[in-house]
């Protein structure tokens, strides 16, 4: 487990204190800034590019073998083969980079991820791939709290905050493709 140094941890009133600048994010063609492969728990590899699928949301991923989320048949619930953090949000709770582990969202860009910006069901396209934001809300779990401090956890999950989406979106794969570092994560339109 990781022990991370209490001085380390944003404080609530420092990160409502930042909710206006997370809160300003741009609302569309955010450029990805991170790509994240996670072939295991703990495990982070950085890519210029990530493939995704809608059979099989990042093959080689551990949501192939060990998602937290399955439907009634045990397979990965396909609402969280995607996941986008705000950097604004990472840059505030992230400060120990070298002792604690890196999120591990697949996607960092600067975006607002607000409910408001993107409801439920909304088609972002990212590279050639095009992702569909989940009706399943990102809390921040145990190892978000473990890791960044309870007063990260708190903020996202204050009264007010879960339509903020500062934890992020979960989404699933609604067309195959690849995402590269640096590619714009637009908002399409939705289907007539």
């Amino acid at each position: 487990m990781t022990v991370t140094m209490p001085e380390l941890m944003a404080a609530l009133p420092e990160l409502m204190a930042a909710l206006p600048h997370v809160l300003a994010a741009p609302k569309d063609a955010a450029p990805i800034l991170q790509l994240c492969f996670r072939p295991g728990y703990g495990e982070r590899d950085f890519r210029d590019e990530i493939a995704v699928t809608r059979a099989d949301g990042i093959p080689g991923e551990r949501f192939g073998t060990a998602p937290w989320a399955r439907l009634a048949d045990g397979s990965g619930d396909p609402r969280i083969q995607v996941s986008i953090l705000p950097v604004r949000v990472m840059d505030l709770v992230w400060r120990d980079r070298s002792g604690t582990p890196h999120p591990g969202d697949t996607i960092v860009a600067d975006l607002d991820t607000s409910l408001a910006n993107l409801p439920v069901g909304t088609l972002l396209q990212a590279g050639s791939a095009v992702l569909r934001v989940s009706d399943l809300f990102n809390d921040a779990c145990v190892k978000w709290k473990v890791r960044y401090g309870q007063d990260a956890k708190d903020w996202v999950t204050l009264p007010g905050h879960p339509e903020l989406r500062l934890r992020g979106v979960l989404c699933s794969v609604e067309r195959d493709g690849v995402m590269r570092r640096g590619d714009r994560l637009t908002k399409l339109p939705p289907p007539q």
